[in-house]
């Protein structure tokens, strides 16, 4: 018998005794009832054991805990425990693995570096970041994710949606939607592309405010980039727009709730289709300040809302005639 053969078969019987141990735990594990007085049993994940919720007995010790080795690494403080780096996030062109070199100069004790050892270290920041981005595709990738970062920003967008605008981008330079358009362009689509996704209440005009490009390349870009990619977009809600800007202009909860009513009744006859979703939240406001005599004026809503007086002084008469209640045009506040 040749050695090979031997390890083979040595490499078979640990193969086999790991499985039969596996299956005695999996079934130790998945049995519910006490051995001793066929109790309840629970599985205590802080001392890693399973035990008889009626008479004690420890059934199971010494479990794997598959949770994260929460300790305090030396240097910092009790607050900042992990056990190990940040997880991969696609809203860095290489998803957060590569290795960073810091730009403190001084070594693992603390202590200054000297001045040869300072221009040493410089250099291979140097190489370091050129290596990171070392086609011109993901040089792309990284302007476009720091654009798309900042403008996250800007609007105060949560993470889950720079993630989603990102995967976009992602998508777009890997299908060679780039060439002949400005990465800013791109980019600004696809922020509003994962926030119509994610339903969050952000105007285009709120978008093409903190974009590096004019707002005719903008939308041009977004109505590319769904049609390319076959993004999944809805409509815009009217209601989505309510609390935003209710909540800029301090109204009541009465208002709100009449804005509320308006626009659902308005969606039932099918009122709101081909009219402008932020401009119909505007009028419904405006419409709930009549209705329960809380004085708001066409001017104060017009400037919240970004929407001209002439369209919320149309849009309200239509919502009001929807709803049965007659405008009173000549007493209405300008």
């Amino acid at each position: 018998m040749t050695l090979s053969t031997i390890t083979r078969y040595n490499r078979e019987e640990v193969t086999t005794a790991d499985e039969a141990e596996t299956r005695r735990r999996t079934a130790e594990s998945e049995r519910l009832d006490c051995p001793e007085c066929g109790g309840r049993l629970e599985v205590d994940s802080e001392h890693g054991e399973t035990v008889c919720a009626d008479c004690g007995l420890v059934v199971a010790e010494d479990e794997i805990d598959r949770g994260p080795e929460w300790r305090s690494l030396e240097g910092e403080s009790a607050d900042e425990r992990r056990r190990v780096g940040a997880p991969t996030t696609r809203m860095m062109h290489d998803k957060g693995l590569s290795t960073n070199i810091g730009w403190e100069n001084r070594d693992a004790f603390g202590k200054v570096l000297s001045g040869r050892q300072r221009a040493k270290m410089q250099r291979l920041r140097t190489w370091d970041e050129r290596f990171r981005t070392r086609d011109s595709k993901e040089r792309n990738l990284k302007q476009a994710l720091g654009e798309i970062d900042r403008m996250g920003s800007a609007l105060g967008l949560p993470k889950s949606v720079r993630e989603t605008a990102s995967v976009i981008y992602r998508r777009a330079l890997v299908d060679g939607l780039l060439p002949g358009r400005s990465i800013e362009g791109i980019a600004t689509a696809a922020v509003y592309a994962a926030l119509r996704q994610a339903a969050i209440p952000r105007t285009i005009d709120e978008v093409g405010m903190v974009s590096r490009v004019d707002d005719q390349e903008f939308k041009r870009a977004y109505r590319y980039l769904v049609r390319e990619l076959r993004l999944e977009v809805q409509p815009p809600d009217p209601e989505d727009y309510v609390p935003k800007f209710a909540s800029e202009l301090d109204v009541s909860e009465e208002v709100e709730a009449r804005a509320h009513a308006l626009l659902r009744r308005a969606k039932e006859v099918g009122a709101h289709s081909g009219k402008s979703p932020v401009g119909l939240a505007a009028a419904a406001l405006y419409a709930g300040g009549l209705l329960t005599n809380e004085h708001l004026t066409q001017g104060a809503v017009s400037e919240v809302t970004n929407v001209s007086e002439v369209t919320i002084r149309n849009r309200y008469k239509e919502l009001l005639a929807i709803q049965g209640d007659g405008p009173d045009t000549g007493s209405a506040p300008a």
